[in-house]
């Protein structure tokens, strides 16, 4: 007669990744990833769409849990790092021209960079929830890449020099931003996700797909979208260390190359806007020049109302008596199945520049100081994840090896505990290609959310205490050190 054996204290019952992955918290927020996959409404105009309704729900759903559960929401440190832009933007839209522009711009503000991420903090509980959300991203992007390749190849893209080509996702040319952005969020967080030290099979996935997000973003013609892609990779590799940073950048390189001389990818419009990223002073296209425009006049409406500028939404009423004549009146958007217009320029194109024009030095001290909170929170705790895990290496905690091996050198069996590396690049890459991006772009469009949901991670990793220890049912095993943003 057998008996069963009861559990060792201390020990907790692990649960099955798939049953895991169907009750973690952090599944509505997919639910915001999975909206934007779809087409957008006919006649639409590229502001707020159903992504922003889905994100809207997500947070009243997060509110509802907060008080069905009977839980404080956030620590201080949380929502003061989570809480400063409301000081600008409540001066700001007190500035506002109108009650609605008012409304509107603090609703905005409100979802992508207050809201929408406390609700995606709170909503992540563990590592495995982070992970989920992260592959969503790589998902969503290799859905909108795959539809941005097929309109490159079939001519059936938004209009590029005369030439229906570019890749723009289900957005639209409207929004040719939006394919951009979501394939080089994807990308980035594929990235990451290869630099950990997750099994083998889940790195080897994460590099292929990386790979394959190459060629989308270089049919989306976005230059911005290049350069802040490129910066983050090379911090990300940075980040993980000399030694596995050459492997990828080797591999990366070449696949580089080889899509740059393979057919179809080796255009010479293609090399001619690669060419145009170095030539931006010397010979600039009139897409840069109205950029350069837009930046002065932004500068210069910032001057004369430096402390809190002139308003929620009041941009493009100064921009006209600040900027010179070789500002075009708009700019030209068709193709994708979407008749001409003229789409008119109602931001300068950065972020900052857009803040500081309308929410003055205060505006752009509360928010940019949110971000560098962040940021310097985020590379804190990878500090802290690399440093554990080197340890582990050190003391042969797990039994396994570095790379996610056992002992007996099978992917996944014995492998040495999980410090959540991966999570650690992504949040910091994700961060990083926002930061950068806001040189040349601000918010806007259906792909805004995406912003919002990128800070909550990378909130969730900066300020929850992403490096502690969880186990298979999402519940945090304390461990000395760890600050917990969510008050249990």
């Amino acid at each position: 007669m057998t008996h069963a054996l009861a559990p060792l204290p201390g020990a907790v019952r692990t649960v099955p990744p798939a049953r895991a992955v169907l009750r973690s918290p952090a599944l509505p927020v997919v639910a915001v990833l999975a909206v934007l996959g779809l087409p957008p409404a006919p006649g639409g105009d590229g502001g707020a769409g159903p992504a922003d309704a889905v994100s809207a729900a997500v947070v009243l759903y997060c509110a509802v849990r907060l008080l069905r559960e009977r839980r404080r929401p956030l620590s201080p440190t949380a929502a003061v790092v989570l809480g400063l832009p409301v000081a600008g933007l409540a001066v700001a839209a007190v500035g506002a021209s109108s009650p609605g522009a008012a409304f509107a711009g603090l609703g905005r503000y409100l979802q992508v960079f207050v809201l929408v991420p406390a609700a995606v903090l709170l909503l992540v509980r563990d590592r495995a929830g982070f992970r989920l959300l992260a592959w969503s991203f790589v998902g969503l992007a290799l859905w909108q890449g795959a539809v941005g390749t097929h309109q490159y190849l079939t001519g059936t893209g938004a209009s590029y020099q005369g030439e229906d080509i570019r890749a723009v996702g289900t957005f639209g040319p409207t929004d040719v931003m939006g394919m951009a952005t979501v394939v080089a969020l994807g990308l980035v967080c594929a990235v990451g996700l290869a630099l950990g030290h997750s099994p083998l099979r889940w790195r080897l996935a994460a590099a292929g797909c990386a790979v394959a997000l190459l060629a989308p973003l270089a049919l989306s013609f976005s230059r911005g979208a290049w350069i802040a892609t490129a910066v983050t990779c090379a911090a990300q590799l940075l980040l993980a260390g000399v030694r596995r940073a050459l492997t990828v950048f080797a591999a990366l390189t070449a696949a580089v190359l080889l899509l740059v001389g393979g057919v179809g990818a080796g255009t010479a419009m293609l090399q001619q806007r690669i060419d145009s990223i170095t030539r931006v002073t010397d010979a600039p296209d009139q897409s840069v020049v109205d950029r350069y425009t837009l930046w002065a006049a932004a500068t210069a409406v910032w001057r004369e109302h430096p402390l809190t500028g002139v308003g929620l939404k009041n941009f493009p009423e100064y921009r006209d008596g600040h900027a010179s004549l070789a500002l075009s009146s708009g700019s030209d958007t068709e193709g994708a199945g979407a008749a001409f217009r003229r789409q008119p320029l109602l931001s300068p194109h950065n972020m900052y520049l857009l803040v500081l024009s309308e929410q003055g030095l205060l505006g752009l001290l509360a928010l940019g100081g949110s971000w560098l909170a962040l940021l310097v929170c985020a590379l804190r705790e990878s500090a802290r994840a690399r440093r554990t895990s080197r340890a582990d290496v050190g003391t042969g905690d797990g039994g396994g090896h570095g790379d996610g091996r056992g002992g007996d050198g099978r992917d996944g069996g014995g492998c040495r505990p999980d410090r959540g590396v991966d999570c650690g690049l992504v949040a910091c890459g994700l961060l990083l290609w926002q930061l950068t991006d806001f040189v040349y772009g601000d918010v806007g469009g259906p792909s805004t959310v995406l912003t919002g949901v990128s800070l909550g991670l990378v909130a969730w990793w900066a300020l929850a205490g992403g490096t502690a220890r969880t186990d298979g049912t999402g519940r945090d095993v304390d461990v000395p050190g760890a600050e917990g943003a969510v008050a249990r």
